[in-house]
């Protein structure tokens, strides 16, 4: 690839997990376009894009873990609900077609964008609840959906990990976020990554460019979340939420 080409990765690999760690989700809004307008194939372009996405949750991970929000207990449930979704997705999207898919959870994330607007208040404070019993239970199944979509979809589950994460356990969006980001970002897209490296080829070459990209990018979004307060990243999350959402309907 031309030196143009590469910093055409890096700007946009950065710009886009900039914004996503940001918001908690949503790097492949332009990821993964980029990818697809530079000639790979699909199936080689979301594998190499899933790659390059466990480097977002290594960034925003080096940051968050600074500030000591995560949920030990919350952290366990998240990564053993969500990481056998994520392999039984990944095993899947290679064979099956996703043009529908991609379209309902394009509808379903924009409902979660208006529904975040409709409710002004929501994630501004952290209200812990549902963490045994039948609401913990439904919890994880929530979880393990969102990791068969993460696995096998480009962009948007993260945002649902993060709605569902301050919905149904009463986080507040800045720690949601952060949950998103480390276990999401670098274990869930880790598996994947692996999984999808296994079945189809990765563009190695490109690597360096997006892997740098994300890197900094998830660091930048990380340090902009954990500064600036729940306000800012609520809006960022509606923003991008939106955006994706229109995204995916559209094609």
């Amino acid at each position: 690839m031309s030196l143009s080409g590469q910093l055409l990765l890096f700007a946009a690999s950065l710009l886009a997990n900039g914004f996503s760690a940001l918001a908690g989700g949503g790097a492949g809004l332009l990821q993964l376009p980029v990818l697809l307008f530079l000639g790979l194939p699909f199936a080689i372009a979301l594998a190499t894009h899933k790659v390059a996405s466990v480097a977002l949750g290594v960034g925003a991970t080096v940051r968050h873990l600074r500030e000591e929000g995560l949920e030990r207990a919350l952290t366990a449930w998240i990564l053993l609900a969500g990481l056998p979704g994520v392999l039984l997705g990944a095993n899947i999207i290679l064979v099956v077609p996703d043009r529908e898919a991609e379209l309902a959870l394009g509808v379903l994330t924009c409902a979660v964008g208006l529904y975040s607007i409709a409710r002004p208040r929501l994630g501004m404070s952290l209200r812990p609840r549902r963490r045994t019993g039948a609401g913990l239970v439904t919890g994880l199944a929530g979880l393990f959906v969102a990791g068969v979509l993460n696995g096998s979809l480009t962009s948007g589950t993260g945002l649902l990990v993060t709605l569902w994460l301050v919905t149904w356990f009463g986080l507040d969006y800045r720690r949601a976020v952060a949950h998103t980001l480390v276990l999401v970002g670098l274990f869930w897209n880790g598996l994947g990554a692996l999984t999808l490296g296994v079945l189809a080829e990765v563009r190695w070459s490109w690597l360096p460019a997006l892997l740098a990209g994300s890197l900094l990018g998830g660091y930048w979004g990380a340090h902009l979340s954990i500064v600036r307060g729940n306000r800012w990243v609520k809006r960022a999350f509606e923003t991008v939420t939106l955006l994706v959402g229109l995204k995916l309907i559209l094609g």
